[in-house]
């Protein structure tokens, strides 16, 4: 999306580079905070950002 490091994105939004690249490999599911402030950086909704799986 955006040509940022994970490092870049986890400070932008407080959270540890682990925690991003968790999230990346689908191996973390965010908090509700933390999709929202993800979502907020991207300038995204969650919804678009996020899909729930069946």
């Amino acid at each position: 999306m955006l040509d940022k490091t994970q490092q870049e994105l986890a400070d932008a939004i407080g959270v540890s580079r682990q925690t991003i690249h968790a999230i990346e490999k689908n191996k973390f599911v965010p908090s509700v905070q933390t999709a929202m402030l993800l979502a907020k950086y991207f300038k995204l909704s969650v919804e678009e950002l996020f899909e729930l799986e069946d």
